[in-house]
């Protein structure tokens, strides 16, 4: 068994690349040799339909004595169960597999729902396939390890998870949750009025017994074969019937692309990017009327931001504003700015936001880790947009902390991050500042099974409520991500269901932890264990940017934080000079967490991080002057 040996492999069309890593990382801790294909291998994949590739990767299988291969390929179904079947001839023509008297003994492959249902179909289980959201212990049995070859760690660290999906099975199978009813928001003067506000709901939600987050949740339809208006009146017609239900409180606007960054102007045939395409302040103003008494929010422009930030305050009453600060420019191709000009306008428009005493929600971490970035640098992120928003007197901070991202992450892990960004954070706290803790489920965490999506959405409630277990005031707002997300886009209908499934799993959930039936998580000593160590590092690299860059909390400061590589982010889509330093480092899985390595795959610390970003200052200095 120890002689057992894994590939991983993907062809180099297909950028994704933490699935493999986390796959192989995994398997590695378990003792085995992994092998994870090189550059030759991966381009013999783009066309493996030519023979000449085939035998290129039959002959490195076999050099390398591999017993079991994962293949991985996460765009076109069609072209990933192409790749499959060609690879699959392969080795059987070269008489490869177990069953022909060969080495191979197991072919896996993870991609798309729907090719992996095709391959699994056309091959009949000789392919095991991983479609998405499977636990440690569901992957560890898929990749053949047995029991007694996984160690202690792991086993703990997934036995959380499990108990927690086994908590959701029993919630969803009882199906109790559908008899719940919506809390009375109203009692309260300006419920739903102008002059309503996030915190005044808030507050009024923490006078009744039992207390119940307010719940925030994002949507926004789009049809290619309805014309703009249509779908903006389709989306006005769900506020309609999501006010009317109850169950939510605040409808996070899910607007197009072109509503972010082309708002007012002619659209032509330009694509729209998905979302409602929203475009004039009148739209704005009867999207308001048709919703009262919800709250409402949307997403910043990536153009003129001030400007649309001063225009969602005048249309929406917005209940707050959300920057994404280093995010939504040229870096992301998701704005026009580069990154030092989309820097000068979000910190105007912080310092509209704090006039009008309006709360700022921080789109930032969950983009770090969408790009690789460690668990220091998801923590180190948030402290740094937080206290540019007390720097700049906003009043209240929204901690969005998207948790499952990257959707390997363990549970312990995500209780660690939280509970060292809270630690971080709430030192920012006093009369004038204050933090509201928001957690949401990860954005490609749910499984495309909508039973089993339902069970993940009542396990992430649970790991919720073990963020700080010992209060039952947190969180105070909970970003419900519907259990359709995978598969699509969530309707009222979905929205209001997801809603009942939340606050009935936490109900639940409070009830077995009062009865002592559930493990504290507040006392589990590897939590606490990770959560200093977290500390630890994100304080050494806070403290040390402070030191370093004098006037850290400005568009100069934060561009340089990044351009000098103080926030590592390794697949970071621009291959410009100008950025090469934050793609320096690379990360790694390790027990459940991201974490920083160099090219050898030794981790690297946080000193280490400071070190070379401080060297970097001086070019990065120039380029700075360049643009200024």
């Amino acid at each position: 068994m120890h002689d057992v040996r894994y590939a991983f492999l993907k062809p180099t069309l297909d950028a994704h690349t933490l699935g493999i890593t986390a796959a192989a990382d995994l398997v590695r801790d378990c003792g085995y040799e992994v092998l994870v294909g090189d550059e030759a291998v991966s381009q013999s994949l783009n066309e493996i339909q030519y023979e000449k590739n085939q035998e290129r990767i039959v002959e490195w299988l076999t050099v390398h004595r591999i017993n079991r291969v994962g293949l991985t390929y996460r765009l076109d179904p069609d072209a990933a169960a192409t790749m499959v079947g060609y690879f699959v001839q392969a080795v059987r023509t070269a008489r490869l597999l177990h069953s022909q008297g060969g080495p191979v003994d197991a072919i896996f492959f993870a991609g798309l729902p729907t090719a992996c249902a095709r391959i699994q179909q056309e091959h009949k289980g000789l392919v095991v396939t991983f479609p998405g959201g499977e636990s440690v212990s569901e992957s560890l049995a898929k990749l053949k390890i047995p029991q007694e070859r996984i160690p202690t760690d792991i086993i703990s660290g997934s036995s959380y998870d499990d108990f927690r999906l086994e908590f959701g099975s029993d919630i969803i199978n009882r199906q109790e949750y559908s008899a719940v009813q919506p809390p009375d928001r109203s009692g309260y003067p300006e419920f739903g009025t102008s002059r309503d506000a996030v915190e005044k709901r808030l507050q009024h939600a923490l006078q009744q017994r039992p207390f119940l987050p307010l719940m925030r949740a994002h949507c926004g339809p789009y049809d290619a074969k309805k014309s703009r208006e249509e779908s903006v009146r389709e989306f006005i017609s769900w506020a309609q019937q999501l006010a009317a239900t109850g169950f939510l409180d605040i409808l996070s606007i899910g607007t197009s692309q072109l509503t972010q960054s082309n708002f007012g102007e002619e659209w032509g045939s330009r694509p729209n990017g998905g979302g409602v395409p929203i475009n004039s302040p009148a739209e704005y103003r009867q999207l308001w009327e048709s919703s009262r008494p919800l709250l409402l929010r949307t997403y910043a422009g990536t153009k003129n931001i001030p400007q649309l930030a001063a225009m969602h305050e005048e249309t929406l009453n917005i209940c707050w504003h959300a920057l994404s600060l280093w995010w939504f420019n040229q870096m992301d191709g998701r704005g026009p700015y580069d990154l030092y000009t989309s820097l000068q306008q979000q910190y105007k428009t912080l310092q509209y936001i704090a006039k009008t005493g309006k709360p700022y929600e921080g789109n930032v971490s969950h983009h770090f880790a969408f790009r690789g970035a460690d668990d220091v640098t998801y923590i180190v992120s948030a402290y740094l947009a937080a206290k540019l928003a007390k720097t700049l007197g906003i009043r209240t901070y929204i901690l969005q902390n998207m948790l499952n991202t990257p959707r390997m992450t363990w549970g312990v892990q995500d209780l660690a991050k939280s509970r060292a960004m809270l630690a971080l954070l709430r030192q920012l706290e006093d009369d004038s500042f204050r933090v509201m803790l928001q957690p949401r489920a990860g954005l490609d965490y749910f499984r495309p099974d909508l039973y089993e999506a339902k069970i993940q959405l009542a396990a992430t409630a649970a790991l919720m409520d073990d963020i700080e277990p010992q209060d039952e005031t947190s969180p105070p707002i909970i970003h419900v991500v519907s259990y359709s997300e995978a598969v699509q886009l969530a309707t009222p209908e979905i929205i209001d269901e997801s809603i009942r499934i939340t606050l009935h799993a936490l109900k639940k959930y409070r009830a077995l932890r009062r009865s002592g039936a559930i493990d504290d998580m507040s006392t589990s000593e590897d939590v606490a264990e990770r959560t200093a160590l977290l500390v630890r590092s994100a304080r050494t690299i806070i403290a040390d940017l402070e030191r370093h860059i004098p006037r850290l909390y400005t568009p100069e400061g934060l561009y340089l934080a990044f351009a000098a590589g103080f926030l590592p982010t390794p697949y970071l889509w621009h291959d410009g000079e100008e950025y090469r330093r934050a793609k320096h480092w690379h990360t790694k899985t390790y027990r459940g967490g991201t974490i920083l390595v160099d090219q050898h795959g030794r981790p690297v610390k946080a000193e280490d991080v400071v070190d070379y970003g401080v060297r970097n200052l001086p070019e990065c200095q120039y380029y700075l002057e360049q643009r200024t």
